[in-house]
């Protein structure tokens, strides 16, 4: 009886994180923007503290470039930096020395700024990108890495409602 209590009491816990995430996801295609300007360095400063990503174990390296301060909505991209910190952080959990970067380099226009997190975990295979930023979508079983598969579609909704694109490179065990 303990058993399926427990099974149960996980699946209900899995389904509020679920419903949760699609309320968030809903909402970040309905609010109102407001627009102010954010100090990237300190947003991820505090996503990465308040996070206790900075606690993990095994301890990440982290390699954080200085980034500049945006025009923005700052609720909406804090929860941009936490689904890409938190999935860093995540996939290269598994790994003896977690390293994670993450930096701004201009694009080759100059008229945007590309920010990337970059981390040396389980990778994923190209042939699947299109999956990544999908709602429901999720290259790893949830057995191998948890999670609702909503994150990255809320990254996208956010980055594009802020006039961005958003994209992921990748290679399996990298």
């Amino acid at each position: 009886g303990q058993r399926y209590v427990s099974v149960i009491s996980a699946a209900a816990r899995r389904m509020g994180r679920l419903i949760d995430d699609l309320l968030s996801f809903s909402r970040m295609g309905r609010t109102e923007m407001h627009l102010a300007m954010v100090d990237q360095s300190t947003l991820v400063a505090d996503v990465i503290r308040e996070g206790g990503f900075d606690r993990t174990e095994p301890p990440v390296d982290w390699h954080i470039a200085p980034l500049p301060t945006l025009r923005a909505d700052a609720t909406m991209l804090r929860q941009v930096w936490i689904n890409l910190i938190s999935n860093a952080v995540k996939y290269s959990a598994k790994v003896p020395h977690p390293r994670i970067e993450i930096g701004v380099r201009p694009d080759a226009s100059a008229t945007e700024c590309v920010f990337y997190v970059q981390d040396n975990g389980a990778g994923f295979d190209m042939q699947y990108v299109a999956q990544l930023f999908g709602v429901f979508q999720r290259l790893h079983a949830d057995a191998e890495f948890e999670g609702t598969g909503i994150g990255l579609a809320n990254v996208r909704r956010i980055v594009t409602r802020h006039g961005g694109r958003v994209w992921a490179e990748g290679c399996v065990g990298r």
